[in-house]
């Protein structure tokens, strides 16, 4: 196991807290309050008129309509309003790209330059003062309500690229009650985010880091157990709670701890859905199960770890070389299962015009990975996942 240096100073309400506290949660940084969010539904669902009510003795500057996939021209403009509102505290309600939108504005309040500098210059953004954060989570999937790391997509560059502050948010309110009537595509499309952030930090070559990857399994089972359960039945609360936790614990920092190599999968979406725009949990869907068969196809020394995520994730039998592949199957039909596209064209990517340019990107990222990945196998992998089936 890798030495590792860790500290998360996030402060979790997790079930129905936010009328009783979350006054004092905000109002403890000021009063000047920045509150980000995304779409119709948080107006729709009453939650925006709630949060105005319980915090009627602020001065509330309004940042609306970040999109999935926030772009880098709504931080902008939340760094446009922070310094012309002397913000004290920004307040993320929403999902995963409300949350990191607010995270970049945190920082960027306090930047003389372009947000974008902060995006691509991971270390300066590190080192910038960043003003307090509040979240209330709305849609279980990225984990961004509980660590420093945001991902900003900007369409002129076609660049989709991660981040980090200077700190996690302050407080975050979990109330699965929230996220009941998520629509089963979104709860599908943010399930596969938090099951792939598991996998992303399971396959690693560190020997012996069995605390974390038996951490690990027991969140993927819940993942798969209660996914199916919320797409069924979006007010299921027991579904609803264990997804919201798992996708939190997933990626708040612990359950990478002593690993050695870096993510795959992310990389190659992330360049994917900043040519083309698409969900990211349907792209890391569509991407993972193609990446392990190629894994396990390329380099028989994973098979050891492929039988043991089949073993210990999907209670499967039998030897080694019987049972790794069939993981990756399990897999790929668990996703199926969820209701998604599984192949590029079937959320309109028809061609490979973009492929060559797609997978030069997502190589530099790749030279550390559990299968390092040069440009011409990350083709392999986008070509693959063209047509159905894992062949």
């Amino acid at each position: 196991m890798q030495d590792f240096i860790y500290q998360n100073t996030t402060k979790i309400f997790f079930g129905d807290h936010i009328d009783a506290e979350l006054n004092a949660a905000v109002t403890q940084f000021g009063h000047n309050v920045l509150l980000v969010t995304g779409g119709h539904s948080v107006h729709r669902s009453g939650l925006y008129d709630r949060v105005q009510k319980l915090l009627s003795d602020t001065t509330i500057t309004d940042l609306a309509g970040v999109a999935p996939n926030p772009k880098i021209d709504s931080v902008r403009e939340g760094q446009r309003l922070a310094k012309a509102n002397h913000i004290d505290v920004v307040l993320a309600v929403g999902g995963g790209s409300v949350i990191d939108c607010a995270k970049v504005v945190a920082t960027a309040a306090n930047y003389a330059g372009d947000p974008w500098e902060l995006v691509i210059n991971r270390e300066l953004s590190r080192s910038t003062p960043q003003l307090p954060i509040v979240t209330i989570l709305t849609l279980s999937a990225t984990g961004s309500e509980m660590n420093s790391g945001a991902v900003i997509s900007n369409p002129e560059t076609h660049e989709k690229l991660g981040t980090s502050g200077a700190h996690t948010p302050a407080v975050s309110f979990l109330d699965p009650r929230l996220t009941t009537t998520v629509p089963a595509s979104q709860t599908a499309a943010g399930s596969m985010d938090i099951f792939s952030h598991l996998t992303e930090q399971y396959f690693d070559r560190e020997p012996a880091n069995d605390a974390t990857k038996g951490m690990i399994e027991g969140l993927m089972r819940s993942v798969i157990k209660w996914a199916p359960v919320a797409i069924k039945d979006g007010s299921d609360l027991a579904a609803r709670s264990n997804l919201m936790w798992t996708a939190t614990s997933a990626l708040n920092g612990t359950m990478g701890l002593g690993n050695r190599n870096a993510w795959s999968n992310h990389a190659m979406e992330h360049v994917l859905s900043a040519y083309y725009d698409i969900t990211h949990g349907v792209g890391l869907g569509i991407l993972t199960p193609r990446w392990m068969h190629y894994v396990l196809t390329q380099d028989p020394t994973t098979t050891p770890l492929f039988a043991r995520f089949g073993r210990n994730v999907w209670g499967l039998s039998g030897d080694e070389a019987t049972v790794a592949p069939a993981a990756i199957t399990a897999t790929y039909d668990w996703i199926s299962q969820l209701g998604f596209p599984m192949t590029l064209p079937a959320v309109g990517i028809t061609d490979d015009q973009n492929f060559a340019a797609m997978a030069t990107a997502a190589a530099t990222k790749l030279g550390n990975s559990y299968l390092p990945l040069d440009a011409q196998a990350v083709q392999t992998i986008y070509r693959a996942a063209q047509t159905p089936g894992l062949a």
